[in-house]
């Protein structure tokens, strides 16, 4: 860490590349399964671009967006293959996507239109998928309104506005492999894809499973999975993939680590932070972290998480507040300047992402996507020792 750097996010691409090989590996273990990394959300809090260069690396088929933007920004920074993108609203302007080759997800008739319009306008042929809703009940065509929606889409192909590339779905409850949902919600894919067959649909690809869906349950694989958290070395069902891949080798990729701005002592019955909501029991030192929930650090985390000072997990103590948290580094010698990790892969006993979630009683996905602020991004090869 720069002696002058207050606090940074330090990412390493080698951990990613690592990770969607490792993946890879697992998942086409039968048979061949194409591999979808989403790097939606800034890469969840790991950068975009950077994701999707060390996915592609690693064998990426695919990548997965939410936005059209994000789309977009994929494709100005030169990435050619292919991209799915999957979250719009009505109104937006299809065109510059459909330009791009970018294939774009319709959940209904009017959505799909939109599409075939934007394709009649820039006289390209636009790649679309088309998503039903198995159970979830957030995105995609309801089960009764698919049938309507795929014989629409069979229609604009053979007008030649559109092709069909896809049919998917997602899981609500992969992380739970017990869940009866997810029989009943691969059934109910299963079922759709009948209709769409029936209606004259052959697309490239079929696609249920998450991370937790493409590990846990292989029946779901289909032709494509899309791994997003496990991608970037988090479990994706903690409790779980440990059990049934033990020898996966996920790589955290993320490391959080600032300086402490200032190390202090307190006399026992010292109240810390807003509302006093811990008082020092006993004589302690307090370290300052210059860093909080302006900055992502989540404040759920107050009196619950730990940082790692000088070769030891310490304490947060109190209210984490906008700027600035404190721990409890129990009279031992650490002074202002001294590194402490928020978290990071946790192979030097460190905190990890996942620890920090349950301290805040939330995911991983959470910790990641939110952090950063005003904390700088670093990107590092640790295999060829570079910044990247």
């Amino acid at each position: 860490m720069s002696p002058a750097a207050r606090a940074e996010i330090v990412v390493d691409v080698a951990a990613i590349r690592h990770n969607v090989a490792a993946l890879r590996r697992a998942v086409s273990a039968e048979r061949p399964v194409q591999m979808m990394t989403v790097v939606k959300a800034d890469g969840y809090g790991h950068g975009m671009v950077e994701s999707a260069r060390a996915a592609r690396a690693a064998g990426a088929d695919w990548l997965g967006v939410a936005t059209l933007d994000e789309a977009m920004v994929l494709r100005a920074a030169g990435d050619p293959g292919r991209v799915l993108c999957w979250l719009t609203v009505p109104g937006e302007d299809y065109r510059p996507a459909v330009e791009a080759d970018v294939d774009l997800t319709a959940y209904t008739e009017t959505g799909l239109a939109e599409i075939a319009a934007a394709a009649r306008a820039v006289g390209r042929v636009a790649r679309v998928q088309l998503k039903v809703d198995t159970g979830l009940s957030r995105g995609g065509a309801t089960l009764e309104d698919w049938p309507a929606l795929v014989a629409a889409a069979r229609r604009c192909e053979q007008h030649g506005d559109v092709v069909v590339t896809g049919l998917w779905s997602h899981f609500a409850c992969s992380d739970e492999p017990g869940h009866r949902a997810n029989e009943a919600q691969e059934r109910a894919f299963r079922d759709a894809l009948q209709v769409a067959e029936a209606a004259g649909l052959r697309p490239e690809v079929r696609h249920l499973a998450n991370s937790a869906g493409a590990l846990l349950r292989p029946s779901a694989r289909f032709d494509l999975v899309r791994c997003g958290l496990a991608s970037y070395g988090l479990d994706p069902a903690p409790g779980h993939t440990a059990h049934l891949w033990p020898d996966l080798g996920l790589v955290p990729a993320m490391t959080v680590r600032a300086r402490l701005a200032l190390v202090k002592p307190v006399a026992a019955g010292a109240g810390v932070s807003y509302g006093h909501t811990w008082t020092a029991p006993t004589a302690t030192t307090l370290g300052l972290v210059p860093v909080g929930y302006g900055d992502g650090v989540p404040r759920h985390a107050s009196n619950a998480a730990e940082a790692w000072v000088d070769g030891k997990r310490r304490p947060v103590r109190g209210r984490i507040c906008m700027d600035q948290f404190v721990v409890d580094l129990g009279g031992d010698d650490a002074r202002a300047g001294d590194e402490v990790l928020l978290f990071g892969p946790g192979t030097g006993g460190e905190p990890t992402a996942q620890d920090w979630a349950a301290a805040c009683g939330t995911i991983s996905y959470e910790i990641v996507t939110r952090i950063g602020g005003r904390m700088a991004r670093r990107h590092v090869d640790r295999d060829q020792r570079i910044e990247a």
